[in-house]
């Protein structure tokens, strides 16, 4: 959903008394999302400070005595930000479309943060605030963003063609994206590769074809998934084309810790690698897993040998189970360190129904009430269906005159035999006599 079909009028877009139009969130969007790698402007609605002081150090060091930072953050297709210098002190609103300088031409972006939270993303992403900061020019006119969509509107057909060139070629290679410059003299392919590609032959054909200068530029499958967006398993927009931006290296041991089955199918995100999701909780799970003993050899106990079933890493309980059996057995933590405690002396611990009749009712529970709350549930709702079924039977109950489930308009409802009727009331209404009968 792009800033020109936002339902509250789009947040670049100005009214006939010079007002922004949009939703009036300050940076963020209210309406679904405007774009892509979204920004709340959380410090707009602050003043800021007419003079930085000395001993604020990197925040007013480069910039004594004025207000405003003059660095703007842009925003470009498929979610690309860049920093920009506002020389000219324009009067700018988040979501504003900019004209920009860059090599050999210029562009079109969209403003995405500005103030002091772009200093502080500066420091994030090491980017230094020197003289190789480029220009914004001016805010877009009506004549640029003509030309802007004449130029975006080729996209899909170079796309295309450009993907057929590949496979005649027959490179190993897969082309994702392709983004024009606004002055429609430069475009920027985006592939993805396992390996090296040798593409002098690729640039040659389209520069030929195209009239353009071509830019290729591999991206890896996490961003190559940002940029096209999508859905999740869990229902939400992915996470790399709203708000992550920096990639870390995801193992199967993460998932080993947080004890999910290992199924590439289930692990494994829209791009193909695992799910970027799998380290949110990962150091939650290491330090629960502190507490829990490691089990390397079954348990011996009188009955028999106890093999680890399963382990709930926040309840501190592992369930145990015996080959011939299909039960299994909850233990705490601190009982397992007894029983191996004990094996190791060589001897051999109670049997497990031993431990769990000792075992306190609030640290564990049987075999037979692992399920209780389920049960329950079940229970719950199996007796409102039979409450159901027997309002359903009372209302199809067929009449004793009748014989059927309508009772009869002759015959008072209050008859229970039949030839048997039960004076009516006193302001009951009569019914009138059949003439033909």
């Amino acid at each position: 959903m792009g800033c020109k079909s936002c339902s509250s009028g789009g947040c670049g877009t100005r009214n006939a008394d010079g007002k922004v139009a949009g939703c009036q969130s300050n940076g963020g969007c209210s309406t679904g999302g405007c774009n892509k790698m979204n920004v709340f402007d959380w410090l707009s609605n602050m003043e800021a400070p007419g003079q930085y002081s000395a001993g604020m150090g990197t925040f007013g060091a480069d910039m004594p005595g004025m207000g405003a930072f003059d660095v703007a953050e842009v925003r470009f297709k498929g979610g690309r930000k860049e920093f920009y210098r506002n020389p000219d002190r324009l009067e700018l609103v988040t979501g504003d479309p900019v004209v920009v300088d860059v090599p050999n031409g210029h562009h079109i972006g969209h403003v995405s943060l500005q103030g002091e939270l772009v200093r502080l993303q500066m420091l994030k992403k090491g980017a230094k605030n020197n003289g190789d900061i480029r220009s914004i020019y001016r805010r877009a006119t009506t004549r640029d963003l003509e030309r802007y969509e004449q130029a975006r509107a080729r996209d899909s057909a170079t796309l295309y063609r450009t993907r057929q060139i590949v496979k005649e070629l027959k490179l190993d290679m897969k082309l994702s994206d392709v983004e024009f410059q606004a002055d429609n003299s430069k475009a920027t392919f985006y592939y993805s590769a396992e390996e090296r590609v040798d593409f002098r032959e690729l640039i040659k054909l389209l520069a030929g074809e195209f009239k353009i200068r071509v830019e290729m530029k591999q991206i890896s499958l996490r961003q190559e998934a940002g940029r096209l967006g999508g859905v999740g398993v869990c229902g939400r927009e992915l996470c790399c084309s709203t708000w992550l931006s920096d990639f870390k290296s995801v193992s199967t041991a993460a998932a080993r810790y947080q004890n999910l089955s290992l199924n590439p199918s289930k692990l494994s995100g829209q791009c193909g690698r695992l799910k970027c999701c799998l380290n949110y909780e990962l150091e939650t799970y290491l330090d629960a897993l502190k507490d829990i003993p490691t089990v390397n050899a079954p348990l011996q106990t009188n009955k028999g040998v106890a093999t680890l079933q399963k382990t709930d890493i926040f309840r501190k309980i592992m369930w145990f189970g015996y080959d011939s059996e299909s039960n299994w057995y909850p233990v705490p933590v601190e009982k397992v360190r007894e029983i191996q405690d004990l094996n190791r002396k060589g001897i051999k611990a109670e049997s497990l129904e031993v431990l769990q009749a000792e075992t306190p009712e609030k640290e564990s529970k049987g075999p037979a009430s692992l399920n209780e709350d389920l049960t329950r549930m079940d229970q719950k709702y199996r007796e409102k269906a039979g409450d159901e079924k027997k309002k359903k039977r009372r209302k199809k109950k067929p009449n004793a005159l009748t014989g059927s489930g309508k009772p009869d308009a002759s015959v008072p409802t209050g008859a229970s035999e039949p030839g048997v009727v039960k004076p009516a009331p006193a302001n009951a209404r009569r019914p009138r006599p059949n003439p033909n009968r």
